[in-house]
């Protein structure tokens, strides 16, 4: 096997989410999104559980997510309405070409921590494909990503975990250069002997 390191070293590290609000209207190729999911699949899994479950949303598929979402949290809200907040779960699907529902299929085989920890990776994967193809894109748990009551839309069954939403679409904006990481060394401690 060879790789270009480098090539691999400048993708990491140039990886940035970028937000629906800056997303042009262009819609993605589907190819595009089918090898951003075929890349998410060769993540790391215990015991090749592979418990990663994506539901994807694109064209008409997307203003059912942004019903769903948003009435949802109508429904569960009470006296904790908040308009702008069903606002937002109803316009931000909207504004992107794919919306992925990520979530996890748990099998006893493994602790769920493990579980969780390789969907994370599948989404590590996804999101550096998506740079590699200079699309924008972020995941975001916020909403209705762990309520109950939302798993059934998403075909999880009681002990499945929504994990959030794959936000994907074409940015508007230059690629944003500048990201803030600690050195290295504050977050390694190295054991010689």
């Amino acid at each position: 096997m060879e790789f270009n390191i480098e090539e691999v070293n400048k993708i990491i590290r140039h990886r940035r989410s970028i937000f629906p609000v800056c997303y042009t209207d262009e819609v993605i190729a589907d190819e595009i999104i089918d090898q951003i999911l075929e890349n998410a699949t060769w993540a790391p899994t215990h015991k090749l559980t592979q418990p990663w479950n994506f539901t994807v949303f694109t064209g008409k598929g997307l203003n059912k997510l942004s019903e769903f979402q948003s009435n949802l949290y109508k429904n569960l809200s009470g006296d904790q309405f908040d308009q702008k907040k069903f606002d937002k779960l109803a316009e931000k699907p909207l504004k992107c070409s794919h919306v992925i529902a990520i979530g996890m299929k748990r099998n006893a085989l493994v602790p769920e921590i493990e579980e969780v920890e390789a969907v994370a990776c599948a989404v590590q994967n996804m999101a550096l494909t998506a740079s590699a193809y200079k699309l924008g894109s972020y995941w975001g748990t916020g909403g209705i990503t762990y309520k109950t009551e939302a798993k059934e839309f998403f075909g999880l069954d009681k002990d499945d975990k929504l994990l959030g939403f794959f936000f994907l679409g074409v940015p508007s904006i230059e690629w944003p250069n500048r990201a803030v990481r600690k050195p290295v060394n504050e977050k390694v401690s190295w054991v010689r002997g």
